[in-house]
């Protein structure tokens, strides 16, 4: 017997209208489901690299202290954060991942019928989080797989609140440049706040590429900042992430942000991964040789990424069904992410992992697309 069910009012109408995120499974459930030997993982854009080893001597100080809450104000990383962005204490929120500053801006800014402005493909929670308040999203599509800051802009009305921009845009993987992060910042209206995501800002090294919370602070800009831990620092499961931005925005999100919601463990890795810039480094390198081999291997098997990729993704037009085409991989072990959802049904987003899974890849390609 099933429990029973809400009353007609209880549930908001905003939310009827709403898909739950679906997870792909976790690589060893689909080992175990589909008797595979091996399962590679390339589907989230999470770095091949776990926890860096100053990273995991903090985690395992921190677990003899579990029976104990976090820092709820994770006063000892944002005074390190602020430090190193030279910026004020009360100007840095830590939270359970960027996305979770995402769902707190909006919290503190939307009212329904409100408007966000976006790109579109682009991160998910741009717009499902405003949904979930009754906000408009307004959708703007990208041009030639690259977000369109001037579209944007003239998307802008009276009733918009919040912009976002990323500077490495998922999907595609496109970055957008200095110049172009300026000219937004300097015609966007007063009564608008840019949320700039520099979630993939380590992987890039191109001259070109922005930095938003240096550029707000030399031009004044209304801007909140968005960087995570769950990239290049491999602590993706610790969800950890935050935001820069002006201290009023910062003291607003604090008001709806739940108690404890970063846990211990998290903050101890992340503070102890900031002094970790050879290794940062290092990682880095390697990206650039495996996205290189990634994009190799694609052209190998006459696909074309859309480029240049900026950070440690690719986004591929496959032609046909990429659904089908998933599905197969998956049959041999290889998880990679289909793009129907963002209304790309002939699409595939691949991660680049190492050269080892790379070649993984191009192996279950060959065995899935060889002539029947």
């Amino acid at each position: 017997m099933r429990l029973a069910g809400p009353g007609p009012d209880l549930l908001r109408p905003a939310l009827e209208a709403l898909v739950p995120y679906e997870p792909g499974k976790p690589a060893e459930l689909v080992q175990r489901e589909l008797g595979l030997e091996r399962v590679v993982k390339l589907a989230s854009n999470e770095g091949p690299f776990g926890p860096f080893p100053a990273a995991l001597e903090a985690i395992e100080r921190s677990v003899s202290d579990g029976n104990r809450y976090p820092d709820s104000g994770a006063y000892v990383l944002r005074e390190a954060l602020a430090a190193r962005h030279g910026v004020a204490f009360d100007e840095v929120v830590v939270a359970a991942g960027a996305d979770a500053v995402i769902g707190y801006v909006c919290q503190v800014t939307l009212d329904p019928g409100d408007e966000i402005v976006t790109p579109w493909p682009s991160f998910p929670s741009y717009v499902l989080d405003p949904l979930k308040l009754a906000a408009t999203p307004v959708r703007v599509p990208l041009r030639d797989g690259r977000v369109d800051v001037d579209a944007l802009l003239a998307a802008v009305t009276p009733r918009t609140k919040l912009v976002y921009v990323p500077t490495v845009n998922n999907p595609t993987g496109t970055m957008i440049t200095r110049d172009e992060l300026r000219r937004f910042l300097e015609a966007v209206p007063a009564h608008v706040l840019t949320v700039v995501d520099e979630a993939y800002i380590e992987y890039v090294d191109d001259p070109a590429f922005p930095d938003a919370i240096e550029d707000a602070k030399a031009r004044g800009a209304r801007v909140l900042a968005l960087r995570t831990f769950s990239k290049i620092y491999g602590l993706a499961a610790f969800r950890i992430g935050y935001g820069v931005g002006a201290a009023e925005v910062v003291a607003a999100i604090r008001k709806v942000q739940r108690a404890f919601d970063v846990t211990t463990p998290a903050q101890v890795a992340a503070l102890a991964s900031l002094d970790g810039a050879v290794e940062i480094a290092r990682r880095r390198a390697v990206n650039r040789e495996s996205m290189a081999e990634l994009e190799r291997v694609l052209r190998g098997r006459d696909f074309e990424p859309i480029e240049p990729a900026a950070a440690n993704f690719v986004f591929v037009d496959v032609g046909t069904d990429a659904a089908s085409l998933d599905d197969a991989l998956l049959r041999r072990g290889v998880i990679v992410r289909p793009m129907g959802s963002f209304g790309a049904p002939t699409a595939l987003r691949i991660t680049a992992g190492t050269l080892d899974e790379i070649a993984f890849l191009d192996e279950q390609l060959a065995s899935v697309l060889a002539p029947t």
